[in-house]
């Protein structure tokens, strides 16, 4: 994800420097960035930095740190460390985890008040919304600052005050999941009724309106005495369901496996990515003047 990020600045004049170690995707990295800044609608103002350590790096030239390693906590407290003696007092630092809290990250270090966690969402470059993410020791004057650089290329900063587990979009994803693989686990849905009903049904509408502002348009009376007939039935459990636990435990993963909930040929992976990409490319224009309008209010 971080060729995706630094694709996504440097559309917007920014200069990207992208730190990865000499492994096996090292030598695809300009051509992963060459193919998202194909899928935007403008150029990029200059091609990436591209250094295989942290101490190559010109660090007088950094405004921002976003660090997208894999989601290990000692790899991540690993570079934040490091992060901490290179990058410049004032310069924020920021980790893209989709679910390790900041505050385990930096546990430890000198550099807490300048942590956020900046979590986009997959393909980063064509998601606006990023989730910025405090900690109890994150200086909320820092995290004012990175949601602005984030508004001014383009993005959607989803503020999160306190870095609970899975943040705020993937407790909100998972609470859809849990309740939809209860039902296919009894037997009431297939795998496509749940995508069906989440594509065409109300996750149609979210394009145009969130959950709440949707219940305004609904009523909230309606929603009120809905919740209270729906609400008891809804699935709780406390563990993932018998469904997922099963495909796990065959090694069916999805895409990289072969298998998931669906079947996945080399062939039809990289048409559902493309159709994926496509789609999201689309909505991602349908929504830039709205997002563009929104960003002139905010420096208004």
């Amino acid at each position: 994800m971080g060729v995706d990020i630094a694709a996504s600045f440097a559309i917007y004049g920014w200069t990207v420097t992208i730190v990865n170690p000499a492994d096996g995707r090292f030598d695809s990295i300009q051509d992963r960035f060459d193919m998202a800044i194909a899928r935007l609608s403008r150029p990029a103002s200059s091609r990436p930095v591209v250094m295989q350590a942290l101490s190559q790096v010109d660090w007088a030239g950094i405004g921002l740190v976003i660090e997208a390693a894999p989601e290990s906590l000692p790899i991540k407290q690993s570079i934040f460390r490091e992060l901490e003696s290179f990058a410049r007092p004032e310069t924020p630092l920021c980790s893209n985890s989709s679910a390790l809290p900041i505050s385990k990250i930096g546990q430890g270090l000198q550099s807490q008040h300048r942590m956020l966690g900046t979590h986009y969402f997959m393909p980063a470059h064509l998601v606006p919304g990023v989730e910025v993410v405090c900690s109890a020791q994150t200086d909320p004057a820092v995290a004012d600052a990175v949601a602005e650089l984030l508004r001014a290329v383009g993005k959607v900063p989803i503020r999160v005050k306190r870095d609970l587990p899975g943040f705020l979009v993937n407790r909100l994803q998972h609470a859809v999941s849990r309740e939809a693989l209860s039902l296919m686990d009894r037997g009431i849905v297939s795998a496509e009724d749940i995508d069906a009903a989440v594509r065409f049904g109300f996750g149609f509408r979210y394009l145009a309106a969130g959950p709440c502002l949707q219940r305004d348009h609904a009523g909230l009376d309606i929603h009120h005495a809905a919740a209270g007939s729906i609400y008891p039935d809804l699935c709780n459990d406390a563990q993932p369901s018998a469904s997922l636990t099963r495909l796990v435990r065959e090694g069916a993963m999805g895409m990289k496996a072969g298998r998931g909930f669906y079947d996945w040929t080399p062939e039809r992976i990289s048409s559902e990515r493309e159709r994926y990409e496509m789609l999201l490319a689309a909505a991602s224009e349908l929504l830039a003047a709205e997002i563009s309008e929104a960003r002139d209010r905010k420096s208004d």
